[in-house]
């Protein structure tokens, strides 16, 4: 028994027309038009194929399949439909239409789990304009409560709760959320690797066993802002070169031979940012990522101390606030093993190592055993418009999958 990898590339194809842009990418952030048109293609596909179709309070989209009844709960495979701006077809979407091409590989075997199987869509994986990404899976493990989002505002002014409601959740619906998470059994997401590790050793895919975790912190580098021809060198408090020094040193700190430690500062506003100003403040989001929460703090503590002294030497201040500490997350190993187990019944080759990025599934693992399957991704592009993996080593990654639920349904108890 296999996934028609055929069908599962035309949903892709599909899909991508939600939000396809003029430069061959897809937008399609969370509560947009397109959001709202491929949710209800989806919702309707689902109910297609038979399965009691739940909106919870956050809109994320639940499928159910009913398996025997021989055992309670069940067991979840999904992703994201939601992509960043001129995003590519794959990071997210391959996981949700997996999911749905997996279920529906069972319906036509006539195969029958002891556990329900249920498919999900998040909501709001990626970073969007509320500024809470993985709001889906965060909102239904109780990472975000109510209390935390009756004010939250998108950049237009429109409010997070109305557009809730507009997909079919809405914060009176978040205590429901708890009880759902109750019969949660096992939950696996497959994505894209994002990177090139499996490229690299020509391997199809990886069973992720861990979630690194991240830190950041938004940091203000204050100096005076003056005239650029009549300020001479010797008397300037340059703010941009000083926060040229600091990135260099993030740089060079996540260089170091052995670190598995990554270091980015990927936004910058430049005050008052005019030709013949000097830079009299810039605001920067600074981010590390690492396996371990000691090497983050090491490398934080190092990074900052450095800081410390360009302040000095450059004569401007910094003041910084901590607005994401994510503890890494080990996702459980009974599912890791039967998915390493199951690839080997299989004699399919696979790696097993972290995901250097933040899903779903390690929020999940909050409440259930939680894992993740990455499929190779050609020259590790994503977030672009040429992400891409190919059919072969996509149909390798759904095929163990789905043997893996089967296996999975089996040895859970």
């Amino acid at each position: 028994m296999k996934i028609d990898i055929d069908r599962l590339l035309s949903d892709i194809k599909e899909y991508a027309e939600y939000g396809k842009n003029d430069q061959g990418g897809v937008t399609r952030p969370s509560f947009s038009q397109a959001d709202h048109e491929v949710r209800a293609r989806f919702i309707k596909e689902l109910e297609d194929i038979d399965l009691k179709v739940t909106i919870d309070g956050a809109a994320n989209i639940w499928g159910r399949h009913k398996g025997s009844g021989k055992k309670q709960g069940s067991i979840v495979i999904g992703s994201h439909l939601d992509s960043v701006p001129n995003g590519g077809k794959y990071d997210g979407p391959l996981g949700v239409l997996m999911a749905k091409e997996i279920i529906k590989t069972l319906i036509e075997n006539n195969v029958i789990l002891d556990h329900d199987l249920e498919i999900v869509s998040f909501t709001a994986e990626e970073s969007n304009d509320f500024n809470l990404s993985t709001f889906g899976s965060r909102s239904f493990v109780g990472r975000l409560k109510i209390e935390m989002l009756k004010d939250v505002f998108d950049s237009t002014g429109a409010r997070l709760s109305d557009e809730l409601i507009k997909a079919g959740g809405g914060l009176d619906k978040f205590p429901m959320m708890k009880e759902m998470g109750k019969n949660k059994k096992g939950f696996i997401e497959l994505h894209i690797e994002q990177g090139q590790r499996l490229e690299s050793k020509n391997i199809s895919m990886a069973v992720i066993n861990r979630v690194v975790g991240t830190y950041r912190s938004k940091v203000r580098v204050i100096g005076q802002s003056n005239h650029s021809g009549t300020t001479m060198m010797e008397h300037r408090k340059d703010a941009l070169t000083a926060v040229a020094e600091m990135i260099l040193e993030v740089e060079r700190q996540c260089q170091e031979s052995g670190s598995s430690v990554v270091g980015t500062v990927g936004k910058l506003n430049v005050l008052p940012n005019a030709a013949n100003i000097i830079p009299g403040q810039v605001d920067f989001i600074y981010e590390v990522r690492g396996e371990t929460e000691e090497g983050i703090q090491h490398k934080v503590n190092v990074i900052q101390s450095v800081w410390e002294e360009i302040a000095r030497e450059r004569k401007v201040d910094i003041q910084h606030r901590v607005f994401l500490d994510q503890k890494p997350v080990v996702l459980d190993e009974d599912i890791v093993h039967i998915l390493q187990s199951t690839a080997h019944e299989m004699e399919e080759p696979f790696m097993t190592f972290s995901s250097m990025a933040i899903h779903d599934a390690a929020h999940m693992a909050m409440i259930t055993k939680s894992a993740m399957v990455f499929v190779k991704s050609i020259d590790g592009k994503s977030h672009c418009p040429e992400e891409y993996s190919l059919p072969k080593d996509i149909e390798k990654a759904g095929n163990l999958i789905l043997q893996g639920i089967m296996n999975i349904d089996r040895e859970l108890t």
